[in-house]
């Protein structure tokens, strides 16, 4: 059996985007798993997958998203960017926006050109300037949930932060256990201007990108140094992505928008291993 498939990058972040409107393709996870294989797949991040909103949903589709790893998340931001506008192809580029369910809850996203702008959902779960111990050592650690688990620090030196290290500890850590987190390592530049690595767990590794991470990252950074809507987020990739939102009185963050590329890069057909 072959699959259709198109090739996307969101700010380096790539995905498998599939077709499943249809609702006839199951992929288990090991399938998934072979497919994101850089050396004996596609290569990928993650896939995701078209399917039709549930019965009553005020959506006009669903998104599903695994990671490289077959696992299913709840979200991924610089995935949702791209699954817009792959949904937006499959109406002939004919869309002004489109809303689309996620396990973090539905999605809202305007079409900007060759950017989206993404409506998400409204973040929990803060804790700020937790001391963890973290390979032998403490780090203060704060952590936001933006459809999907986030630890952050903040560093003075970004290019010699043990990434893929300490990014493990963290995303195995006790403190975050069962589901794990993903760990985001930042460097202020400028009020409002931040850098950002991140390891994903799933992905296993550090990336060029997250898009959940970037909000996780810039909210913090309002909360600890003041820095108003919006903030700009540079990533590994190189690319610079926009975060916006407005807090409450409480203290709650809603209107969080994050606009950045989704860019296609190649269509192609697999044969499905095991198939």
């Amino acid at each position: 059996m072959t699959l259709n498939f198109t090739k996307m990058n969101g700010a380096g972040n790539d995905f498998v985007m599939i077709d499943n409107r249809s609702g006839a393709l199951a992929l288990d996870t090991a399938t998934i798993a072979r497919l994101c294989d850089r050396h004996r797949g596609i290569g990928a991040d993650g896939l995701l997958a078209v399917e039709p909103a549930a019965a009553g949903a005020e959506a006009d589709c669903r998104m599903r998203y695994y990671n490289a790893d077959g696992g299913e998340a709840e979200m991924c931001g610089n995935g949702a960017r791209c699954f817009a506008r792959f949904v937006n192809r499959l109406n002939g580029f004919s869309l002004p926006s489109v809303r689309f369910e996620t396990l973090a809850g539905v999605i809202g996203a305007e079409f900007q050109g060759d950017e989206v702008r993404l409506r998400m959902s409204d973040p929990h779960s803060l804790a700020l300037g937790e001391n963890l111990p973290v390979q032998g050592r403490p780090l203060t650690v704060h952590s936001l949930n933006t459809g999907v688990p986030h630890a952050v620090v903040f560093v003075e030196e970004l290019e010699t932060v043990d990434v893929r290290g300490d990014g493990a500890a963290l995303r195995h850590h006790q403190r975050f256990a069962p589901k794990g987190t993903n760990a985001n390592f930042v460097r202020v530049d400028a009020p409002g201007e931040i850098t950002i690595r991140t390891y994903e767990r799933g992905v296993e590794d550090e990336t060029l990108a997250c898009g959940t991470g970037t909000v996780a990252c810039a909210l913090i950074h309002h909360l600890l140094h003041g820095a108003p809507s919006p903030v700009k987020v540079r990533v590994r990739g190189g690319d610079t992505l926009t975060i916006g939102f407005v807090q409450a009185a409480d203290g709650s963050f809603h209107d969080v928008t994050r606009t950045g590329p989704g860019d296609f890069v190649f269509d192609g057909t697999i044969e499905l291993p095991g198939r």
